[in-house]
């Protein structure tokens, strides 16, 4: 029992000393003034995956290679190294500070590349805001217009479709959110009308067009069959156009039907409120020429109670 433990002691001794002698052979280089045997253990940590510890040589040396030769071979690789641990923000930095100070060298498609792709790997998900999503969609293009021949401008384009789909997607949600919340107010159904015509501006081929435009002849009816009798022949007619430019733009749609209703339901509606407005003349009519004739009445008494002088 005694030699087991003994022998247990023993090998975790030597397995802490091998540590911290491996540990202690890094420290003596990293605070080596030898800056040739830091670059060569840089790039042999880079090269076993051990971006971590390399990272640390790589921004020392970045400020001691300046203005050398070498330094271009290593700020590719400093910016690479960030790539790898998925420090995005600070890789796609790297990657432009080298493209602009190596416009010319063999890495500078790539890292111009890798740079907007960071942009794309960090743009989140629709519901977020967006703005780094239009950063990526800039910096692909960018990367398209100054390398319209490489072989990486294909996938470019992919991305740029891929970052426009989420932005529809955005706008898609904004949209509908108007007309989802028109029931607690009936100007989200105005304001969902507006919102959809301008993200199809902004997206002219929008995945979600179809849809879209049978909500806003539906937006458009609910505001008019919420509002004032006297607004709604107006607004009726406002639905009933949106809707035959929802059957030319989609002449085979699946929604045809419910336009059709929305429409038929559009013009019953300006019948009604036509007949409620007439009645409520009506009765204003009415409601003056009695008030006419009882005056008239008032005014004969008055003249029959006062006394001739």
């Amino acid at each position: 029992m005694f030699k087991i433990k003994h022998v247990f002691i023993l090998s975790f001794t030597v397995i802490t000393l091998s540590i911290a002698g491996c540990k202690s052979q890094f420290e003596k280089i990293r605070l080596s003034n030898d800056v040739a045997k830091k670059y060569q253990e840089a790039m042999k940590l880079y090269n076993n995956k051990n971006y971590s510890k390399a990272l640390i040589l790589f921004e020392d040396l970045s400020q001691k290679y300046r203005g050398r030769a070498e330094a271009e071979e290593l700020n590719y690789h400093y910016a690479l190294t960030y790539y790898h641990l998925k420090d995005y923000t600070t890789a796609r930095f790297q990657f432009k500070y080298f493209a602009d100070t190596y416009p010319t060298s063999k890495y500078a498609e790539e890292c111009r590349y890798l740079g907007a792709y960071c942009y794309y790997l960090d743009s989140p998900e629709y519901t977020l805001d967006q703005e780094n999503t239009y950063k990526a969609i800039d910096a692909m293009q960018l990367f398209i217009n100054l390398y319209p021949k490489s072989e990486r401008a294909a996938d470019a384009s992919k991305f740029i479709a891929n970052l426009r789909g989420k932005l529809e997607d955005k706008a898609y949600e904004n949209a509908r959110m108007y007309y989802d919340l028109g029931g607690y107010d009936i100007s989200n159904y105005k304001s969902a009308v507006i919102a959809l015509k301008n993200a199809q501006i902004d997206f002219p081929d929008i995945k979600y067009a179809e849809e879209m435009n049978m909500l806003i002849v539906k937006s458009q009816y609910m505001y008019a069959n919420a509002s004032y009798e006297f607004r709604q022949e107006e607004r009726f007619t406002e639905a009933i156009a949106y809707a035959d430019e929802f059957f030319e733009a989609h002449p085979e749609s699946k929604l045809t039907q419910e336009v059709e209703k929305l429409k038929s339901d559009s013009q019953a509606g300006i019948e009604k409120a036509k007949n409620i407005l007439a009645t409520q003349a009506e009765q204003m009519a009415r409601y003056k020429s009695t008030l006419e004739k009882e005056a008239k009445i008032d005014s004969a008494n008055n003249l029959i109670k006062t006394p001739i002088k």
